[in-house]
């Protein structure tokens, strides 16, 4: 899983680092701090984090479908 936050929409509720501490936490009072690619332990209190956040600032990539096999091609 891969997450971005767009810190110039960021203005420092702390949602998600209340939702998800292992992965956000506030640096201050207004600077945000985050692990790009948390666990996939992870995965849930993230997606909450990402749900809850007043600005929509963060953006989570699943990557469910990278380590899928490609589609055969049709003969």
């Amino acid at each position: 899983m891969k997450v971005v936050v767009d810190l110039s929409r960021c203005v420092g509720y702390a949602q998600c680092a209340f939702l998800a501490p292992e992965t956000f936490r506030m640096h201050g009072e207004e600077a945000l701090m985050y692990a790009p690619n948390p666990d996939d332990a992870q995965r849930d209190q993230v997606l909450r984090a990402a749900a809850a956040c007043p600005v929509q600032a963060i953006l989570v990539d699943r990557l469910e479908g990278r380590d899928a096999p490609a589609e055969a091609s049709p003969t």
